[in-house]
């Protein structure tokens, strides 16, 4: 790479650690930003910086700026139906659909040993024991992206939960094999959602 001036050279070192941002992107976001005015710029830094508010949801390992999130404190929202998902960020793409109306408990992942994603990393213990203590959970919805590792994980899970007498669906096949549920749009998630089978 060129030589650049030490600021800039720190900041694609640090944009490069994004996933999918390799140094010419990181250089292109560098100099985008050195052509913001420079309150915009103060404006993003205080973004980043007020991040250190957000926390981890002690029912659901959702993020959220308090202790437990809006959707475990909505008193409306159904007891006897959970959505396990992968990472919190898939909740609001459940959300954006508008037909689940139930609880979420984020997984933190998919099994994937070579990684070292294992269940003892995941939140399978946590998963177990909210559906142990809570009889009336009487579905527990799989929403993982349709691909090998969300798959593993999904058969995992569901004889996990079948041990304890519970039902386990996953989301429709209207989903793509190896997409990803983030990037599916609200119409085909929704549809999924609705059409979910039994496991």
């Amino acid at each position: 790479m060129r030589k650049f001036p030490t600021p800039i050279h720190n900041v694609v070192a640090a944009l490069t650690r994004f996933p999918g941002v390799g140094p010419k992107t990181a250089l292109r976001y560098a100099f985008s930003l050195l052509s913001m005015k420079q309150d915009e710029r103060d404006r993003l830094a205080r973004a980043i910086v007020d991040l250190k508010n957000v926390q981890t949801c002690k029912e659901c390992f959702a993020y959220s700026e308090e202790s437990t999130c809006s959707i475990c404190r909505d008193s409306k929202r159904a007891n006897d139906i959970l959505c396990v998902v992968c990472e919190s960020r898939d909740i609001s793409t459940i959300e954006a659909a508008g037909v689940y109306h139930g609880k979420y408990i984020v997984l933190g992942g998919v099994l994937n040993p070579i990684e070292g994603m294992t269940p003892d990393v995941l939140k399978v213990k946590e998963l177990i024991t909210r559906i142990e203590n809570n009889p009336q959970i009487h579905e527990i919805i799989l929403a993982f992206s349709p691909d090998v590792h969300g798959e593993t994980t999904m058969m995992y899970l569901a004889r996990k939960i079948k041990e304890m007498g519970r039902k386990a669906t996953r989301l429709a096949r209207g989903l793509p094999i190896g997409a990803d549920l983030e990037y599916t749009d609200e119409v085909t998630l929704g549809d999924a959602l609705l059409g979910r089978s039994e496991m």
